[in-house]
């Protein structure tokens, strides 16, 4: 893909994630469903927030790590999304500028504060995220600047922004123009209890053709066609999507076009630490091999090393360079 200023501009809940290790019975305790976004108000998010362990603050989003994971490898990445004038979203801010990832979304200037997330890291390396989203309800079609969609390769979004009702509206006035200007979109189905929530709308999204690559991991598509068997979801999917990645945890991934599908192994670690981000970082590099010319099984290997890196440490983005990492791995990046 050539002509573009951008590799790919993501669109996503703009989060300040707050990590903390704890043990099962915590999450029992506090009614917290294991492995789910969970949807909080603030008074929940306070009263967790007082309950959790030492923790770490550290900027997140779904789609703002998948933007972070491409600057790493050297990508050119643009992002929307609402934060707040306060402390937290001058944090956001800062940091996803300070990675250099295009970012010109006007702050909230009063009501609701920049969302965060606490996120409970149990022993077996599996999040549960609770998710206040505060100033992220107020994405709308105006944050929708039409020259970064028309600049951009790809324009990518995560399921979770479904939540707000006005981004949906954002949503598909990003996919028009990003049609309008033959350019490609792409969504992450971000999780399966989101997909419950928007099933029909989901399944319109990838039929209609608003939507050209799908991502997800086996729990999300199976969701999504209620099946228990991962190999009729995929067989659905092919039908009426162009091309999907379907993340399998340790068994690697799956590669789906209309001719078939490609196996990819999982890119070998040596420590589960902390699964936040694996999904965001395997898109990261998918898309980066896909606006780079690679083949689609080298797009799936590029998104597992980067999934690899960001689950062998606590927090949702790399800690090293994802560029000199594919490097070492052979690829010409």
């Amino acid at each position: 893909m050539t002509d573009h200023a951008y590799d790919v501009l993501t669109i996503g809940n703009a989060i300040v994630d707050i990590i903390a290790r704890c043990e099962d019975d915590f999450l029992v305790e506090n009614d917290i469903i294991k492995g789910a976004m969970n949807l909080i108000d603030m008074d929940r998010a306070e009263a967790l927030y007082s309950a959790m362990g030492p923790a770490i603050e550290t900027s997140g989003g779904s789609a703002g790590n998948t933007a972070a994971g491409l600057a790493s490898l050297g990508g050119t990445a643009a992002y929307i999304g609402k934060v707040a004038d306060d402390h937290l979203g001058k944090v956001f801010r800062h940091d996803i500028e300070a990675i250099g990832v295009t970012y010109n979304t006007s702050a909230l200037e009063k009501g609701e504060t920049t969302a965060r997330s606490m996120i409970f890291v149990t022993p077996d390396g599996e999040r549960s995220m609770n998710t206040y989203l505060g100033a992220c309800v107020k994405l709308s079609a105006d944050d929708i600047e039409p020259g970064l969609v028309q600049d951009s390769a790809i324009t990518y979004f995560e399921g979770y922004l479904w939540d707000p009702d006005n981004a949906k509206d954002a949503i598909r006035e990003a996919a028009r123009i990003a049609h309008a200007s033959d350019r490609k979109v792409a969504m992450t189905l971000s999780d399966s209890f989101c997909v419950d929530r928007y099933r029909d709308e989901f399944l319109e999204l990838i039929t209609s053709g608003t939507v050209d690559i799908v991502f997800a991991n086996d729990a999300e598509l199976k969701s999504l066609y209620q099946t228990s068997d991962l190999a009729t979801a995929i067989n659905a999917l092919k039908e009426v999507c162009p091309l999907a990645a379907v993340t399998k945890g340790d068994e690697g991934s799956v590669v789906i076009t209309r001719e078939g599908t490609q196996e990819v192994d999982a890119h070998p670690i040596d420590k589960l630490v902390d699964t936040t981000g694996a999904g965001d970082l395997y898109a990261a590099g998918f898309l980066f091999g896909l606006t780079h010319g690679e083949n689609l099984a080298n797009c799936a290997r590029l998104g597992g090393l980067a999934a690899a890196e960001v689950i062998q440490h606590i927090g949702p983005r790399p800690q090293v360079s994802l560029k000199s990492l594919a490097q070492q791995n052979g690829f010409q990046v």
